[in-house]
C-alpha cells in the first residue's frame, strides 16, 4: 500500500503479466529504431520532431487519465509501481500507439490534428471498454481508431501516409529486405509472445478468398487485389497493428474468425469504393467484438439473477418439511 494525499492506498495490479510486458518492449524497440531508419534513411515525410510530439502526448494523455483513474478507484496509480522501470513498462502502449499514428498518417503541416488523434487514441482506452474475465478491458485498437477519426473527421487535411513513405530512398532489393525483415521479427514476436498466429492466418487466408470473390463476381483484377500484399505498409499492418493483444481475442477460434472478419468487411468496403478500406474494417470488427462482449456480459447477468431468484424461491419449500416434522415430534 502507498500513502497518496494523506490517505493509504491500495497498489494497483500491474497491467499486463510479464509476457506482454516482454511483447509490448520489443514492439516499442522495433518501432523506434523502425521511425530512426525512417527519418534517416527511408524517406518518411513528417517533419523530424513531429514523432518526438506524439510520444509526449500519448504519455502526458496516459499519465494525466491514469492518475484520475486512481482517484476514482481509491489505489495508487499504476505508472508509480517499481520506480523508473514500472514507469517505463507502464508508458510502452503509449509509446507503440503515439509512433504507429504518426507514421502511418499524413496531415500535410497541421500538427495539432496529429495530435489531436494521438489524443483520441490513448484516451479511447478508458472509455471504450468492455468485460473480459471480469475485467474492464478497451477493445478499439488504438492507433487504428486515432487515425480512422481523423480520415472521417479532417479529411481536407489528413490521408494515409503514401507506399513510398517507406522506401523512397533505398534501392530496389533493399526495398524487398525491409519488408523481410519486418516479415521475420513480427512472424517470431506473434508466434512466442503475442500468441496471435491463428488471427494471422485468418486474416490471410480470407484477404486471399475476398480478392478472388471481388475478381469473381465484380471484375477486380485478382493479381492486383494481391499485390498490396507485398507493400511494407501491409506487412506491418499484418505483423504489428492488426494482432494488438489488448484488443484482440486469445483463443485459436475466436482469433480466426476475428481476422477473417477485418479480410470480408475489408472486401466490401473496397466493393463500396471506400478508402483507407483496412483501418475501416479494423476499427469495425473491434467495435463488433466490443459490442458482443457487452451483450454476453448482460446475458451472464440475467441468468445469474434468474438462478438467484429460483434458488430463492425454491429454499423454502424444501425446509418446510423438516420444520413441521419438528413440531411434530415436539407436540
Amino acid at each position: 500500500m502507498s500513502k497518496v494525499a494523506g490517505a493509504t492506498q491500495e497498489q494497483a495490479p500491474p497491467r499486463h503479466n510479464s509476457k506482454v510486458i516482454t511483447a509490448l518492449r520489443r514492439f516499442a524497440i522495433s518501432i523506434t529504431v523502425f521511425n530512426l531508419l525512417g527519418y534517416l534513411f527511408l524517406g518518411f515525410e513528417q517533419p523530424w520532431s513531429w514523432p518526438i510530439v506524439a510520444v509526449l502526448t500519448a504519455y502526458a494523455t496516459e499519465i494525466s487519465l491514469e492518475w484520475v483513474g486512481s482517484r476514482v478507484e481509491s489505489r495508487a496509480p499504476r505508472y508509480a509501481n517499481n520506480g523508473v522501470r514500472g514507469m517505463v513498462e507502464f508508458l510502452y502502449p503509449a509509446h507503440i500507439s503515439g509512433l504507429a499514428l504518426n507514421m502511418l498518417i499524413y496531415v500535410n503541416d497541421q500538427i495539432w490534428v496529429m495530435m489531436l488523434g494521438v489524443f483520441i487514441a490513448v484516451s479511447a482506452k478508458w472509455v471504450l471498454r468492455a468485460p473480459v474475465r471480469g475485467k474492464l478491458r478497451h477493445y478499439m485498437n488504438p492507433s487504428n481508431l486515432g487515425i480512422c477519426l481523423i480520415l472521417l473527421l479532417f479529411p481536407a487535411w489528413g490521408s494515409i501516409a503514401p507506399p513510398y513513405h517507406f522506401t523512397e530512398k533505398i534501392d530496389h532489393w533493399v526495398g524487398w529486405l525491409i519488408v523481410a525483415v519486418i516479415l521475420v521479427s513480427g512472424t517470431v514476436l506473434n508466434s512466442m509472445l503475442t500468441n496471435r498466429m491463428w488471427l494471422i492466418m485468418g486474416w490471410l487466408s480470407f484477404f486471399v478468398v475476398q480478392a478472388v470473390v471481388r475478381g469473381l463476381l465484380f471484375g477486380t483484377s485478382i493479381p492486383g487485389a494481391l499485390a498490396m500484399a507485398t507493400g511494407v505498409a501491409f506487412v506491418l499492418y499484418t505483423n504489428y497493428m492488426v494482432t494488438d493483444p489488448g484488443t484482440t481475442p486469445s483463443k485459436p477460434a475466436p482469433q480466426f474468425v476475428f481476422g477473417a472478419g477485418i479480410a470480408v468487411v475489408y472486401g466490401f468496403f473496397m466493393v463500396a469504393h471506400i478508402a483507407y478500406g483496412l483501418f475501416f474494417a479494423t476499427a469495425v470488427v473491434c467495435l463488433i467484438r466490443g459490442l458482443f462482449l457487452w451483450s454476453l456480459h448482460f446475458v451472464n447477468k440475467a441468468k445469474e439473477v434468474a438462478d438467484h431468484d429460483r434458488l430463492a424461491t425454491a429454499t423454502p419449500l424444501s425446509s418446510v418439511a423438516p420444520v413441521a416434522e419438528r413440531e411434530a415430534k415436539a407436540a
